[in-house]
């Protein structure tokens, strides 16, 4: 079931099929019911990231999209604002500088969109949102109050009506009131039901702040200060596992958010702190299974080579491995893959399955005291400023590559590691490099 829902995510992120609304809900509700799906949306988001060159406008609008999805708000302005200047385009760039806190920006945006076009209540209600967070409560509160018909039932004015009345201290009962109505015209909407469940967190009702905040964590994408109350919660509750994940899924969007961080180790602390006699004995057994040498099974000469080359010498070593990762490297195919599976299933283990525990690289530095400053600047520069051929773009997707400066940290013999990479390919790599006078690690 969840390869089909994957299928289809992968399939309208990437395709040049219809792109609207009705495109969006169907990503907001396949992450919503699994978050699983979330990378592989960050995967595919990432693979038409990669195809610079040959986006066209349109293709920019559903990228732009998926990264607002994805919260990385800088990178959706910027490629909104590449795109084919639609509707649907200043719609969500509106959208995005009201995430990065820039509100006239987003204002401005939202009424190029119902300039070109958008739904006139959703444009209103992005200004009135833009509006409140700016300061101006008393004129959202005017714009709501000639707001007429059908908008005045639907969710999203329910919400921003409440939410306008309470920053301008009005009465509670009445706030909470609107956001009830709000969640009862549309269970999906985050804003609303966060509202609520801070509002019963306030008064001390736990049981229900827990099922609002658990309600709101299913949508996606969700509140972020929903996921880090109801990570609170769970850690009163001695939850410290499901505290973790939901800051674990800020930090999925947001890496540098502090609380989130911050909450993180604090979790992981807590639940460092009780000690299971039993729990430890199954670590224990478990150790000693990832521990064991990869060279302890009949592999054959290729699996042996690769896993050589990459430096995976236990069943540990390949359990922080995902599949994509093995398959990235040269002469690993799906022969060998099957092959490692089997191995880690005779031992009751997966690949990937402890990817969360895998160490950062030692970060490379790269001399830059012989550059200029235009040089240094350059190393800031997207690698799509290259011009590289089509393989030699796919590698530096695989490898994470985004930036020049990350690409003159890696070595020669790294970029030949990456499969379909070869000479010809480092070759072009070298030689568009030199045209900047720089050079990768090592040359």
């Amino acid at each position: 079931m969840i390869q089909g829902i994957d299928f289809d995510l992968k399939s309208v992120v990437l395709t040049n099929s219809s792109f609207g609304p009705e495109e969006i809900r169907q990503i907001l509700r396949t992450v919503g019911r699994d978050y699983n799906a979330y990378s592989t949306l960050r995967d595919s988001v990432s693979e038409l990231e990669g195809q610079s060159e040959e986006r066209s406008p349109a293709t920019n609008v559903r990228l732009g999209v998926c990264l607002f999805i994805m919260g990385y708000h800088g990178r959706a302005v910027a490629t909104l604002s590449a795109a084919d200047g639609g509707a649907l385009a200043h719609f969500y760039l509106g959208r995005s500088y009201y995430a990065m806190q820039e509100y006239d920006k987003a204002i401005e945006a939202f009424q190029s969109a119902q300039t070109a076009g958008y739904n006139r209540d959703d444009c209103q209600l992005g200004m009135i949102e833009s509006l409140r967070s700016k300061g101006k409560s008393e004129e959202a509160l005017a714009m709501l109050d000639n707001m007429f018909g059908p908008v005045e039932s639907t969710a999203n004015y329910l919400y921003q009506r409440g939410a306008t009345i309470a920053s301008l201290g009005g009465n509670p009962a009445e706030v909470v009131a609107l956001y009830e109505r709000a969640v009862e015209a549309d269970p999906g909407h985050a804003g609303a039901l966060f509202g609520l469940a801070l509002e019963n967190d306030r008064r001390g009702n736990d049981v229900q702040a827990l099922q609002l905040y658990q309600n709101a964590a299913a949508v996606f994408p969700t509140h972020v200060g929903a996921l880090l109350n109801l990570g609170l919660l769970h850690e009163d509750r001695g939850e410290y596992d499901r505290a973790t994940h939901c800051y674990q899924r800020v930090l999925d969007s947001y890496p540098n958010d502090k609380r989130a961080r911050m909450y993180m180790k604090d979790a992981q602390a807590s639940g460092d702190m009780f000690y299971d006699e039993e729990e430890q004995k199954k670590r224990d057994r478990m150790s000693q299974v990832l521990s064991i040498p990869v060279t302890d099974f009949e592999l054959s000469v290729r699996s042996r080579n690769c896993l050589q080359k990459m430096g995976i010498m236990t069943l540990g070593d390949l359990c922080r491995c995902s599949e994509q990762e093995l398959l990235a490297s040269k002469n690993f195919g799906e022969t060998s893959l099957i092959e490692i599976r089997d191995m880690l299933r005779s031992k009751g283990l997966e690949l990937g399955q402890m990817a969360n525990e895998k160490q950062a690289a030692p970060e490379v530095t790269y001399d830059t005291s012989g550059l200029s400053a235009d040089e240094q600047a350059l190393l800031d520069r997207p690698i799509a400023e290259l011009s590289l051929s089509v393989r030699a773009r796919k590698c530096m997707v695989r490898l994470g590559i985004s930036t020049i400066g990350e690409l003159v940290r890696r070595t020669g013999d790294e970029l030949l590691e990456c499969k379909n990479f070869g000479v010809t390919s480092l070759n072009e790599v070298r030689e568009k490099l030199t045209s900047y006078n720089l050079k990768l690690r090592g040359d």
